[in-house]
């Protein structure tokens, strides 16, 4: 997917987020938001993602050079964030069910393989309200990142992962991100998005 931005601007009541925000992002490319607390990365990322709108500028999408709406641009989009919750009514098993139902997983993974690749297997009869924070990261990852779409937005993805998540999170990000366009949003963690081809910094206003 490419995303372009033209002199966009957000602003929540008379205080601006960011202004002026010009960046091109071509298909297949990785790219990291860096900035300090405040400055609009996950807001930036929300609207990336079509769910929050600009208050000035433009943004466009396109697939192979199709133009995308915004009404539909969900169905192209996964996203991993810690404001983003899960449904911890269901248990682990069925919650990627559901998932998977919506937005089809990539090489058409079956229930078995995800839960492999998840590090969970024996959770997979538990609820989701039993999870630590840790666990609960492990899964939205997991969904974001096998999910088959062509754009993949991470926002501070090891926020609660240990250091052998960590190397999880890195290994799953190496083999089923290629070929996709990825946003991370980050706090200058290298560990989340060495893996990015390009940097864009936000400062604060």
């Amino acid at each position: 997917m490419e995303i372009s931005l033209n002199n966009a601007g957000k602003r929540f009541n008379f205080n601006w987020i960011f202004r002026n925000v010009n960046l091109q992002v071509h298909a297949g490319s990785s790219w990291v938001l860096l900035g300090a607390n405040g400055s609009g990365k996950s807001t930036l990322m929300q609207i990336l993602a079509g769910s929050t709108s600009l208050s000035d500028g433009e943004i466009s999408w396109k697939i192979d050079g199709i133009p995308q709406d915004r009404e539909t641009i969900f169905r192209s989009v996964t996203i991993a964030a810690p404001y983003l919750e899960l449904i911890e009514e269901f248990t682990l098993a069925e919650h990627l069910d559901f998932h998977f139902s919506i937005k089809p997983s990539i090489g058409k993974l079956n229930k078995a393989e995800l839960l492999s690749l998840s590090g969970l297997k024996t959770k997979a009869d538990l609820r989701i309200s039993y999870f630590s924070s840790g666990m609960k990261q492990r899964v939205k990852l997991l969904l974001a990142i096998l999910s088959d779409t062509p754009l993949l937005l991470l926002d501070e993805p090891l926020s609660n992962l240990d250091r052998t998540a960590t190397r999880w999170y890195q290994s799953l990000i190496e083999e089923y991100g290629k070929g996709r366009t990825i946003v991370v949003c980050s706090n200058s963690v290298e560990e989340e998005y060495r893996f990015c081809d390009h940097q864009f910094q936000i400062s604060l206003l």
